[in-house]
């Protein structure tokens, strides 16, 4: 996902990060060189060097700092990010079942009512157009359970904070 603006929010201290899907905060909290009062951000833009996937802040010390796009995505708790990073799990946990098999690719695609290619496609990590489901009955036919475990969060997301303030004013 590409960075199309972000600016400096001094007055809420956070980051303003504009893109194709919407927009997001990014708290300077969360910083490895946070600004401070006499240490102000003097520059802040969308880094062409990585092909705007993330952003750079240069503070008036010259510290400087790049924050990527997944970052920002995951502090959002943003639900296309965080599919993609359970079928990233799903397809890593795949490749070891795959590797630990004793069927052949074959056999795995035979089972799935697949072709070799498919299949292939369903073991690229870089592959998002595979659906959990796939994942899921891919495990199964290797011999994998797959449980899927609810907890509470360890901290509210963002989105229930403010509900949470609202309701309490």
């Amino acid at each position: 996902m590409k960075i199309d603006s972000v600016r400096a929010n001094n007055r809420k201290r956070v980051f303003e990060v504009e893109t194709a899907a919407g927009s997001y905060a990014y708290p300077y909290a969360l910083l490895a060189a946070p600004p401070e009062p006499d240490n102000r951000i003097v520059e802040v833009a969308a880094d062409p060097e990585v092909g705007h996937e993330a952003f750079t802040y240069l503070l008036a010390d010259g510290t400087e700092d790049t924050i990527h796009v997944d970052a920002v995505l995951e502090y959002n708790e943003d639900p296309g990010y965080l599919n993609e990073l359970l079928l990233h799990k799903l397809t890593l946990e795949t490749q070891k079942a795959v590797e630990a098999s004793d069927l052949s690719k074959r056999e795995i695609t035979r089972a799935l009512g697949t072709s070799a290619t498919q299949l292939y496609r369903l073991l690229d990590p870089t592959n998002h157009t595979k659906s959990v489901g796939q994942m899921l009955g891919l495990l199964h036919i290797l011999g994998r359970d797959v449980d899927v475990v609810v907890t509470p969060r360890a901290r509210p997301s963002p989105k229930a904070k403010k509900r949470r303030r609202k309701t309490a004013v």
